[in-house]
């Protein structure tokens, strides 16, 4: 597969947003006609069932909101979705059930990059084209793949950003822990080239069972290396057990930076007061004024009753980007679905998006939030934040 380039490429991508969010679709829609099956698999229970309830939800909102406002191809559009527990052998079966017995006309990823690995071997085997919905580890694209394409940010620019901020403010050593899967990983990766061009030194650099939930040996052997940076790559679980054991610890660096987790309320639910001044990456918030962006979040609360997460972003964004893919080829033909979603130049409610021939992203932007008095706020970048960082982190024994 070749990227396609020029003008023309151009023009056919702005008026394939024109379309995408047209109201005047509403009168193509056949009567009677069959829906089309857009299927995937959710994390529903297991280690990342929040974060997967509220991808699924994005999804369903673009469902209902497309079949609102019109079809697709002159069809109305239907979710087909199963609980893939968390696990990464229970979704690619689960992806080989919705391409051979389902018979669907276009897949998601779920969330995590494990479970993404795993699901797009299926929808490669079967050349079926996949929007990856909530994944960013780049072994997913290093594998010659022709039919996976990514809506999210590279996971090893994940932490650029805060490096470079705690860098300017005089930090200087990062301890450094992540869960050990891919997203983590390759987290940790992002975090020693950035580390090693800003001239910081990584003080610790150990990786733990992704299912960990004693953290104490670690915590203490960090906080004899007394880092002014604490970086973590994990999920939300593994982020409260740590903030708890940190606390207990009397671990207190000048910041707190998670990647999965103080993005989501429950981890503030967990923590209370202890989540403040905590700093999470994420890839998508409303306060960044994405386009549309502002509108999904009084929407999404209108229909579910709690805010929108970047999780939620994910789905609904990598649907808009299916879409967009569909109505440039104009069929449901796969290999027509596929050279248009490797070629288009796009920007849904989640961000940019422009992949290299592998299917990898070149257009994302990621963020950084902090809980400031009991909200997440974003800030970084700077020229998008709603509020100063704020360092240090109040050490544990001032509050």
């Amino acid at each position: 597969m070749k990227k396609m380039q020029g003008s023309l490429s151009g023009a056919v991508n702005l008026l394939a947003a024109l379309l995408v969010f047209s109201v005047l679709l509403w009168p193509l829609v056949s009567a009677g006609a069959e829906p089309i099956k857009v299927g995937v698999t959710a994390s529903l229970s297991g280690d990342y069932a929040a974060q997967g309830r509220e991808q699924l939800q994005g999804i369903q909102m673009w469902a209902h909101d497309l079949n609102a406002r019109g079809a697709l191809l002159g069809r109305p559009v239907e979710i087909v979705y199963y609980d893939d527990k968390s696990d990464a052998d229970t979704s690619a079966a689960l992806y080989e059930r919705l391409v051979s017995e389902d018979k669907v006309d276009l897949l998601l990823g779920p969330y995590s990059s494990g479970l993404t690995l795993a699901a797009s071997r299926v929808a490669e085997k079967h050349h079926f084209p996949m929007v990856a919905t909530g994944a960013s580890s780049t072994d997913i694209w290093s594998r010659g793949n022709d039919y996976i394409f990514q809506v999210d940010a590279p996971a090893n620019t994940y932490v650029k950003l805060v490096i470079e901020s705690a860098s300017k403010a005089g930090l200087n050593t990062i301890a450094l822990v992540y869960a050990g899967s891919d997203f983590p990983r390759q987290v940790a990766e992002g975090v020693r080239v950035e580390a090693a061009r800003q001239g910081m030194e990584i003080v610790f650099d150990e990786e733990f069972a992704q299912d960990s939930t004693d953290f104490a040996d670690i915590v203490e052997r960090i906080r004899a290396e007394s880092p002014d940076v604490f970086i973590g790559g994990t999920y939300l679980d593994g982020s409260i057990a740590i903030m708890k054991q940190a606390k207990k610890s009397g671990l207190s660096p000048k910041a707190f930076v998670f990647t999965v987790g103080p993005a989501l309320p429950q981890f503030s639910e967990a923590l209370g007061p202890d989540a403040e001044g905590v700093l999470g990456v994420v890839a998508w918030m409303a306060a960044a004024h994405m386009p549309m962006a502002l509108d999904f979040a009084f929407r999404y609360q209108e229909r579910y009753g709690e805010t929108a997460s970047v999780y939620a972003a994910y789905g609904y964004g990598a649907c808009q980007v299916l879409e967009a893919g569909v109505r440039l080829a104009g069929s449901l033909d796969k290999d027509a679905i596929r050279m248009q979603l490797g070629q288009m130049k796009f920007r849904s409610v989640f961000g940019g998006y422009e992949v290299e021939y592998t299917g990898k992203q070149l257009a994302k932007d990621t963020y950084i939030m902090q809980w400031q008095r009991g909200e997440r706020r974003l800030v970084l970048p700077k020229e998008l934040r709603d509020s100063p960082i704020e360092y240090p982190f109040k050490p544990w024994a001032e509050r």
